[in-house]
């Protein structure tokens, strides 16, 4: 059985998702110990846990330790099965961090898979929902994934209640060399259960930012009804977005900016991902034919964790040019 250590690097959720993930795609059972040790609340929390029981239903598996607060979780995984599953976090955990979990193995189902998933789309420390859509989900479609992600309904910190349908055929992988393309800068500003300016001032907020940088971005304006409450904003381009929520007592102005702000220190660094994009594709490269390579804008904790995760499974997989800021992953063509 292979170990874990979740204290690793940055100790946080991302090793524990990519462990699961990589025990599902390998059939290797796993032993995560340490999980979130150096988080304030260490130990699974709800979005952990649905993550977990899903690859549980999804590979067969036996599980051991899948309770809220656990620091160790024993996962013996069977076969990995496509089909249509209902899942319920039940809480504002986030819907793109189940993702993390569970799309890289469905893509080697058996059949094809058709997944909703409920809670939160736009919380903090998770890719927003358009983050997801519009960045990671483009880049895994380039290495021949066939997924599609679906946004019915926003949900917010804490009640939650957003709702995503996401569909999945088995796909055979390849790696590739990223390069740089065109893209239009194009954004979303978002309020829910709040008066229209909120959104509108968000929006005008980041263009007026980009603009005084010779930034010139189209933003949508979305104002909707729902489970909760609350507002956000995300921008992207290629292989680089940003995004910022609301919260009380904050500006919406305040919000516009901080997106602005983290979009252009991306933007404008040579680098070709994103730090965000360029530790969420690690475990899809891993399991593609051939080799991927990219630069990225820094080198995080979260790809050195990735890197970690990924090689003990795999072996020296993940290679990470800390000068150069350029990572290559060698496919394991599963």
């Amino acid at each position: 059985m292979l170990k874990i250590d979740g204290s690793y690097g940055e100790g946080g959720g991302q090793i524990l998702r990519t462990a699961i993930a990589l025990s599902c795609i390998t059939g290797r059972e796993v032993e995560i110990t340490k999980i979130r040790a150096n988080r304030p609340n260490p130990g699974l929390a709800a979005q952990h846990l649905k993550g977990i029981e899903v690859a549980k239903l999804i590979s067969d598996a036996e599980v051991d330790g899948l309770r809220i607060g656990s620091t160790r979780v024993v996962f013996k995984p069977k076969r990995i099965r496509g089909g249509d599953y209902k899942v319920d976090i039940g809480t504002a955990g986030s819907v793109t961090l189940i993702l993390q979990t569970i799309l890289p193995p469905l893509l080697l189902a058996e059949r094809p898979s058709k997944l909703e998933i409920i809670g939160g789309t736009d919380v903090a420390w998770a890719p927003t929902i358009d983050y997801f859509r519009k960045v990671t989900t483009n880049a895994i479609l380039e290495l021949g994934a066939k997924v599609s992600v679906e946004l019915k309904a926003r949900g917010y910190y804490p009640k939650g209640g957003g709702r995503i349908i996401v569909e999945v055929e088995p796909s055979k992988l390849m790696g590739k060399t990223f390069g740089r393309s065109d893209c239009e800068i194009l954004g979303i500003s978002h309020c829910q259960n709040l008066p229209e300016h909120v959104a509108i001032r968000q929006r005008d907020s980041l263009i007026e930012y980009l603009s005084k940088h010779k930034i010139r971005a189209l933003v949508e304006v979305e104002v909707l009804k729902g489970a909760s409450t609350g507002s956000g904003i995300t921008i992207w381009c290629g292989y680089k977005g940003s995004s910022a929520l609301g919260e009380k007592g904050k500006r919406a102005e305040d919000v516009g900016i901080e997106a602005g702000k983290n979009f252009y220190e991306e933007f404008t660094n040579p680098g070709l991902f994103d730090s965000h994009l360029a530790d969420q594709i690690m475990v899809f490269s891993s399991i593609a034919k051939s080799i991927t390579r990219f630069s990225t804008t820094k080198i995080t904790m979260h790809q050195r964790s990735n890197q970690y995760v990924i090689n003990s499974f795999l072996g020296e997989t993940v290679r990470i040019d800390e000068e150069k800021k350029e990572i290559e992953i060698v496919g394991h063509n599963f």
